[in-house]
């Protein structure tokens, strides 16, 4: 499908122009040109496109270009970038740092809007759920924007109100990207191994995740059920009556951002005792991960409120990563693969979670991964960076075409956020060995005598269906053999570019035959000597005529070429 075709179908034509013209001016030109968007960027902006290949090309300022663009393209784009910060198996870690530079804030939209939204999903007038509501935004994304608000009964809450028409611009945004990420492994083979359809493909299931707030709402009810028993560590209450899929409310926890309680503080100082504020902050995540089976995808210090001497509140939901039993399973098996150096055993698991492709070099692979273990093997535990030995660990399996699953990226950047969270607060607490004893119990876990009876029941089940299908299977397949149905399948690719390419090609040569056949005859007519008239004029004006409409087509076809960009 073509651009054209493509934007007819989803009317964004003029978003589409808006995205290359973007792409252009930050020095992606070369990128637009390749996937055939030239057509939507001025003449003026050709030359700049040309420039692209003087511009800074390292990791870094990739990642800052790219957060230019995406800035300026708005929610989805911003949204886009975040999800790009999360694959440390895809990125280079240069380019992941500039990308987490990426603010996530606009206007907000106006308080009149945001009140009829709110009486809209709740039914009732603003006057009758409130006893008051703060017309000035404690802060505006671009998802949605939070007001503050009391109850009549005098509870505090803040409301998280969707922008209006959001849907409409991250669908339409959302389908753009998919077909930009199609045509880009399609047309630029070397953006393959950064997998620009699955990202694609990620960034539209966790929009439709935060855009809808019952998602968020559940999320964060399950979280405060489950951490209820947790000293000092609150989540806020969801207020079901008054939520919905555009407005979210929940109860508003006192305390003061994390930054902002220990910004100039001494390590000791009071009120906050930050020894028992790192503990409790590695205690939460790893119980998330363990415990509950989900956890906060996003703890940085703006999601962590502080209480004096040390009471924690965790915030905002919207992101959250799953381990499911088979998960831990594998990480578990993983880890402990890596502490025996059962490289083979390591690389098995990742191939089991789908990581390993068809390009990975299993020996390269193990060699890598033995030499990244024994520069931490014998250390002791009080010395070891987990935050600097998973990105030493993303950066391997990036080199060597290792993608892992999307909550297992997203588990290795809150791990890492939140180890370097406890770096901060806390310098002396070292969150592996926090983690060492629960690895282990996960261990016992995993080998308790009534959790293997579990699965060995599970393969039973599953090798029986395999046996009482397969009779059939194999009859349906012996039917299509003896009647001809199998079929060969050729796949091509970009032969579709080519062959326009080539058409393109063959109609300007042709135009360039017809435009010279022009001149050759204009040429013998002003330059016969004859007085034969036409039409009551001489002949040889007809010649001229000739040079005129030779001019004016070459001048076309020249800018034409020209336009496209193709001069060299």
């Amino acid at each position: 499908m073509t651009p054209l075709q493509f934007t007819r179908n989803v009317r964004s034509l003029n978003r589409l122009r808006q995205i290359a013209q973007v792409l252009t001016r930050h020095g992606f030109g070369h990128v637009v040109a390749q996937i055939d968007l030239s057509r939507f960027v001025p003449v003026w902006m050709l030359r700049s496109r040309r420039r692209d290949r003087t511009v800074e090309a390292g990791p870094a300022a990739i990642g800052r270009r790219l957060v230019a663009v995406f800035n300026e393209l708005g929610p989805t784009f911003i949204k886009l970038g975040q999800v790009l910060s999360t694959r440390p198996d895809l990125i280079p870690d240069e380019t992941i740092a500039e990308l987490r530079h990426l603010q996530d804030k606009v206007s907000p939209f106006d308080v009149e809007v945001a009140k009829k939204i709110v009486e809209e999903e709740l039914g009732r007038s603003l006057g009758s759920l409130f006893s008051w509501f703060d017309e000035t935004p404690l802060a505006s994304a671009s998802i949605a924007q939070v007001h503050a608000a009391r109850l009549h009964d005098g509870t505090e809450v803040v409301l998280k109100i969707r922008r209006p028409d959001i849907e409409n611009t991250i669908h339409r945004d959302v389908e753009l990207l998919r077909w930009m990420a199609d045509s880009l492994e399609h047309l630029i083979p070397e953006s393959r191994p950064y997998r620009p359809s699955m990202i694609v493909a990620e960034l539209d299931e966790m929009l439709g995740r935060e855009v809808d707030f019952v998602n968020e709402a559940a999320t964060t009810s399950r979280m405060a059920k489950a951490l209820v028993d947790v000293p000092h560590l609150r989540v806020p209450r969801v207020h079901w009556k008054l939520s919905g899929s555009r407005v979210l409310t929940l109860q508003r926890l006192p305390g003061v951002n994390l930054d902002e309680a220990l910004a100039g503080a001494e390590p000791d100082a009071a009120p906050y005792d930050r020894k028992r504020i790192a503990r409790r902050l590695a205690d939460a995540m790893l119980d998330q991960i363990f415990d509950i089976g989900t956890f906060h995808a996003d703890p940085h210090p703006g999601n962590i409120l502080l209480e004096a001497p040390d009471r924690i509140s965790l915030l905002d939901f919207g992101e959250v990563g799953v381990v499911s039993d088979e998960l831990m399973a594998e990480l578990v098996t993983l880890l402990y693969g890596c502490v025996n150096s059962e490289m083979e055993l390591v690389i098995d698991t990742l191939a089991d979670m789908g990581a390993v492709t068809s390009d990975t070099d299993r020996r390269s692979l193990a060699r890598s991964l033995h030499v990244l273990l024994n520069k931490y093997h014998g250390l002791p535990l009080h010395r070891v960076d987990v935050g600097r030995l998973l990105t030493e660990f993303a950066a391997l399996i990036r080199r060597h075409d290792v993608v892992v699953p999307r909550d297992v990226s997203m588990l290795i950047k809150a791990v890492g956020t939140v180890g370097g969270v406890i770096r901060h607060v806390d310098p002396d607490l070292n969150l592996l060995e926090l983690l060492t004893p629960r690895v282990k119990a996960q261990l016992r876990r995993e080998f308790a005598p009534g959790n293997i009876g579990r699965r060995a029941t599970l393969v039973g089940w599953d090798l029986l269906t395999v046996l009482r299908k397969a009779p059939g299977q194999l009859r349906t397949v012996m039917r299509r053999a003896s009647t001809g149905g199998w079929q060969l399948r050729v796949r091509h690719e970009n032969i579709d570019r080519l062959v326009r390419e080539l058409d393109r090609s063959s109609n300007r040569l042709a135009f360039s035959v017809v435009i010279a056949a022009i001149i050759v005859g204009s040429s013998v007519v002003v330059s016969a000597q004859t007085s034969l008239t036409l039409f009551g004029l001489k002949v040889q004006y007809l010649g001229i005529a000739g040079y005129l409409l030779a001019g004016v087509l070459g001048l076309g076809l020249s800018w034409a070429i020209f336009r496209s960009g193709r001069l060299h």
